[in-house]
């Protein structure tokens, strides 16, 4: 069996009856631009595929913020969320409520995919020197944003991660997937069996490699594999509501985390 179908087997194992009898991993597809002839491009697409091409994993972001951030004060235990648009909309839109008085660092960006993440890896977390990092990836790779991704290859760059972060001294925190049911931006992929599956996979390499696993999949999820009704409006990013479900599941994390040796 490939990987991905033994993950499945495990999840649905420990599911629900309501879950566990869902359809199977759904075959990954891309983003349609991505193989449509140049010649049928709009100037648009051609115009936000030239801006990828010229930064692909969007190291500019970052880095006039990096340079202005001091070192960590002594004693003080600096933790980074990294991850795409839910950490980005954590810490940026919403940080009047993004841990008051904890000084987190937000590093997400809006529809990146784990092989971004790895690139900018070194630049948005190691030189920041922080003693954790806090880390939510992997929907965007189902949803196929930089092309086809299979669950593998999320592995591999999640485990490449906590690789760099384990040579650095940073404690690794790894986030569960959020529930998906249909990205309104790719509809039709039908991906909760495949969220379920990662999230099985991410939790068993936390407990092998002794990480940290946050599981804010339980307390989101609804009986369609989507997010519970009031926290998300568009079945993929969390509301205030949302994102007041996963706070304190990220606090304990972290606080696990930190009393840990690096």
């Amino acid at each position: 069996m490939r990987r991905i179908d033994l993950a499945l087997l495990a999840a649905t194992a420990l599911l629900p009856p309501t879950l566990s009898t869902q359809t199977a991993p759904a075959p990954m597809r891309v983003d349609a631009s991505l193989v449509t002839p140049a010649a049928d491009l709009t100037p648009a697409q051609v115009a936000s595929m030239q801006k990828k091409l010229a930064d692909w994993p969007q190291l500019e972001r970052y880095r006039a913020a990096n340079a202005a951030l001091p070192a960590p004060a002594p004693g003080e235990k600096r933790v980074v969320f990294y991850g795409d648009s839910i950490t980005d909309a954590w810490a940026g839109r919403n940080s009047a409520t993004f841990f008051p008085g904890k000084n987190y660092i937000g590093r997400g960006i809006s529809g990146q995919t784990t092989p971004q993440m790895l690139v900018r890896f070194q630049q948005d977390v190691v030189a920041l020197h922080p003693a954790a990092v806090v880390i939510l990836a992997g929907t965007n790779d189902l949803a196929g944003n930089t092309g086809l991704s299979t669950q593998e290859m999320i592995e591999d760059n999640i485990r490449s991660m906590a690789d760099i972060a384990r040579a650095n001294g940073i404690r690794f925190v790894v986030g569960s997937v959020l529930p998906v049911s249909d990205y309104k931006w790719r509809p039709g992929l039908q991906p909760a069996a495949n969220v379920r599956a990662l999230n099985v996979w991410l939790k068993q390499f936390s407990e092998d490699r002794g990480l940290v696993y946050v599981d804010y999949y339980s307390a989101l999820v609804n009986a369609e594999g989507g997010m519970r009704e009031g926290t998300s409006n568009d079945g993929v990013h969390p509301t205030a509501m949302g994102y007041g479900v996963m706070m304190p599941i990220a606090q304990a994390g972290i606080d696990k985390a930190l009393k840990r040796k690096p």
